[in-house]
């Protein structure tokens, strides 16, 4: 057996596993191959989206399940022992483990984080000396620190529903980031996780640890919706089974160990509605409190004196977007978070959906309105005389026209794209949410006699409404498709399939547009959720160009300082609580509240009666639209896919001969063609731009280095002009002109892919072997004549260089 043929899962099979296995590493509980630790990201242009290809770890080596200590990467013989390393490197970062092996077969390269000064970090050992679980793992405590005490907690088993799920890579270090850190006695803990990366699973297995291991033994998940508390106890909760209760009816049963609650079923303005008080101050030991950067951020709200009075208790803080404003944080009350993971890091990791924003003007915002000398609204109203903009529409003024020419926007949009698509339009209020609502119905006649509830208005103050949010987020549930709403959907609403965002709503928040943006951030492959469009009406996606929108998060709250009697002392007021809710079911209060003078919200010292004017006959228009895309840097460009794909190509190939050369030289197209599409190179969607009947050698040719193209019907036209396969008998120039044939209608796959002599018309010439080996005398000439075929296609003749 020559070993330098022999391929990479021959060396891990022949070589790496049986030395993995003698040093006495258990095959079932310690390794695992082939371990995913992305999905592959997303890229989107038009209205297409192809994930790029991701490598997988080719081995794990963990103490016990979820706890990883080792990552071994295998090459084949012929490449160098260490090939790997760099790659086996990648795969640490992501699973913060200090070893790493690489291996050809021959041997290991040995990185070993934890080597102390002095020593090597890179080693070569022989197969017969890998280290067993026991060695590392002894070096893997001296290298954390860990302590005798600390170890029951740290190493507690996750909980494991036999189904295979595991916690993906970024929930593991949040997971045991968080237990490490509970055992070292920390008793306050800050995770930041963008939404839809599964904050609630994260939790859950961290207070399964620490329940079972008996360090934590009665549980508080508080939380600020009746929808969170609920999903939760009913989903990834549900394996606390008896022990496990929800608090209704502001009683709190001390014979349960889990607790489930709304803030508000606990505590409220009166001292008989602070339920929390049933109990002694220490009879809580862990409080995890989610979306913590409502009102637990703020000092005086009232949330928090929950925390203040079960403040004892280890308290986990989990929130998608901390709260850091010059009054309330986050980081102030938890300290700096034990783990952050961003959207930007969830997009590129493939476990979270991609955008584009189609940024809408219209005339009016832009510009402004001014009503004519003397012009009464629809009421009869005087209307205040001065210029009305975009802050003022459907706050302190309606414009008819206005609201029509947003909902006939998404209407065509829906329409051209996907009218099923879950939508949600985010409106300034409860009444500019009804108003979009029936203007939606008014531009979708034809869907609406289909099913009325194809538009729904969704907001805290409509029973029916909210009785269909349900409905809205289960992608088994056709309807309601469109949702408008106001504060409702901001958060809390977990709507996998939600396709389209709608901004139709003043946004200065940074926590609120996180919050809105993450409505459309989860992926669901099975319903081909992969990306979503987020139509801005009102420039709210300008906060994408702050530092703040997916950067680190510093603590802002400056507390002021007075002097008295030449001391300094600290004082703690202000206001707080932009987003806190209303006591009672848990959703957001949205009041339509009366308001003074010009400016939303003010009340000038005459306390001039607030009047929102109605307006129509309005003449309303779009100015522009634009289309931008996510892109590598987590920015917004506009970018059309053609520029988007002659950038990656160039990355690639630095010029039109390296390309030719390397393609000329491939004995598989097909793997170039795979490759560029792992780098998000979308051939239908340039086939949609250039042409559908060219092959990606002629796409890239066009499109990046601007060559004339020439479409593959030509290309194989070209090719039986020149006679070129005379030198064949006539069996093989019959199959060599039906796969010609073959390129010109469906391109190199059915060229290159054997099992093509399986269809018509070869079928009706025998079966794929008798053609093989009676046309061309066997399988090697029939890859040489393919071959052969292809350089025939491509020949330089066909480039003007």
């Amino acid at each position: 057996m020559d070993k330098s043929s022999l391929s990479e899962t021959d060396i891990i099979t022949k070589y790496i596993l049986p030395a993995v296995d003698n040093a006495g590493w258990d095959a079932m509980t310690q390794l695992r191959q082939e371990v995913k630790l992305r999905d592959g990201k997303v890229i989107v242009r038009g209205q297409m989206g192809v994930r790029k290809t991701v490598k997988s770890a080719d081995i794990v080596l963990y103490h016990k399940p979820n706890m990883p200590l080792a990552v071994i990467e295998a090459k084949a013989n012929k490449h160098d022992i260490g090939k790997g390393m760099q790659q086996g490197l990648d795969y640490a970062r992501l699973l913060e483990v200090p070893f790493i092996f690489a291996s050809n077969g021959d041997g290991f390269i040995f990185h070993d984080k934890t080597a102390s000064d002095g020593q090597p970090i890179e080693t070569q050992i022989s197969l017969e000396e890998f280290p067993s679980p026991a060695q590392l793992w002894q070096k893997f405590i001296a290298f954390k620190g860990y302590s005798e005490e600390q170890l029951p907690t740290i190493t507690q088993d996750y909980h494991d529903d036999g189904s295979g799920k595991a916690p993906r890579y970024y929930q593991l270090q949040a997971i045991n980031k968080s237990v490490e850190a509970i055992a070292r006695g920390k008793d306050r803990i800050l995770l930041v996780m963008a939404t839809g990366t599964g904050k609630t699973y994260t939790a859950f297995q961290i207070i399964w640890r620490l329940w079972k291991s008996k360090q934590r033994k009665r549980i508080l998940f508080l939380a600020d919706r009746n929808i969170l508390v609920d999903q939760s106890r009913t989903g990834d909760f549900q394996p606390f089974g008896q022990a496990m209760t929800k608090i209704t009816g502001r009683e709190v049963d001390p014979a349960y160990e889990v607790h489930l609650a709304l803030y508000q079923a606990l505590t409220g303005p009166e001292e008989y509605q602070k339920a929390y008080k049933q109990v002694d101050p220490n009879f809580f030991d862990l409080i995890v409190i989610d979306e913590c950067h409502r009102g637990s951020a703020a000092d005086d709200s009232a949330w928090r004196e929950i925390l203040e009075y079960f403040s004892s208790a280890t308290q986990i803080g989990l929130t998608a977007t901390p709260k850091e404003t010059e009054e309330v944080s986050n980081i102030d009350y938890f300290g700096e978070p034990v783990y952050t993971y961003s959207l930007k890091e969830g997009i590129e990791d493939g476990f979270l959906a991609p955008y584009k924003v189609m940024r809408v003007d219209l005339d009016i915002d832009a510009f402004g309105w001014r009503p004519e000398d003397g012009q009464v609204d629809n009421n009869g109203e005087l209307i205040d005389d001065r210029i009305y903009n975009g802050k003022d529409f459907d706050r302190n003024i309606i414009i008819d026209e206005r609201t029509d020419l947003v909902a006939k926007t998404i209407s065509a949009y829906l329409q051209r794209t996907d009218p099923m698509a879950k939508t949600i339009v985010f409106c300034n209020n409860i009444n500019h949410a009804e108003r979009m609502r029936q203007a939606l119905v008014n531009h979708n006649p034809e869907q609406v006699k289909k099913n009325d509830k194809y538009v729904m208005r969704i907001t805290g103050d409509d029973e029916i409404g909210k009785g269909q949010l349900g409905n809205f987020i289960n992608p088994k549930k056709a309807y309601p498709v469109i949702a408008t709403t106001s504060e409702l959907m901001t958060t809390g609403v977990d709507a996998k399939t939600c396709k389209l965002i709608v901004l139709d709503q003043n946004i200065k928040s940074m926590t609120k547009f996180k919050q809105i943006i993450g409505r459309g951030t989860r992926i669901d492959d099975r319903y081909n959720k992969l990306w979503f469009t987020i139509l801005d009406f009102r420039k709210a996606t300008e906060l994408f160009a702050d530092p703040a929108f997916d950067g680190e998060s510093e603590q802002i709250k400056v507390t002021p300082e007075v002097i008295i009697d030449g001391d300094t002392w600290v004082t703690e007021d202000g206001p707080f609580g932009e987003d806190t809710p209303s006591e009672g079911d848990g959703t957001i209060s949205e009041p339509n509240a009366p308001t003074y003078g010009d400016d939303w919200g003010s009340e000038p010292d005459d306390k001039k009666p607030f009047i929102k004017f109605h307006v129509s006959g309005v003449e309303v228009k779009k100015l522009a639209e634009r289309v931008q895309y996510y892109d590598a840097d987590g920015k917004l460009v506009t970018e059309s896919f053609k520029d988007y794909t002659r950038k990656t190509v160039m990355k690639q190939f630095s010029s039109l001969d390296d390309f030719v050369k390397t393609w000329k030289e491939a004995d598989k197209k097909q793997a170039i063609v795979q490759e560029l599409e792992s780098m998000g190179v979308i051939w239908e969607a340039l086939e949609g731009d250039i042409g559908k009947d060219m092959g990606p050698f002629d796409l890239i040719c066009h499109v990046v280095f601007d060559q004339p193209p020439l479409t593959r019907k030509e290309r194989a036209d070209n090719v039986k002009k020149r006679n070129y396969f005379s030198k064949y008998n006539e069996a093989a120039q019959t199959v060599l002109n039906a796969l010609l044939d073959k390129y010109a209608d469906n391109g190199l796959m059915d060229v290159e892919n054997i099992q093509v002599l399986k269809v018509t018309p070869f079928d009706k010439m025998g079966r794929p072997k008798e053609i093989v080996d009676q046309a061309f005398g066997g399988k090697k000439q029939y890859e040489e004549a393919i071959r052969d075929l292809e350089n025939a296609l491509f020949d330089d003749q066909q480039i003007s260089a």
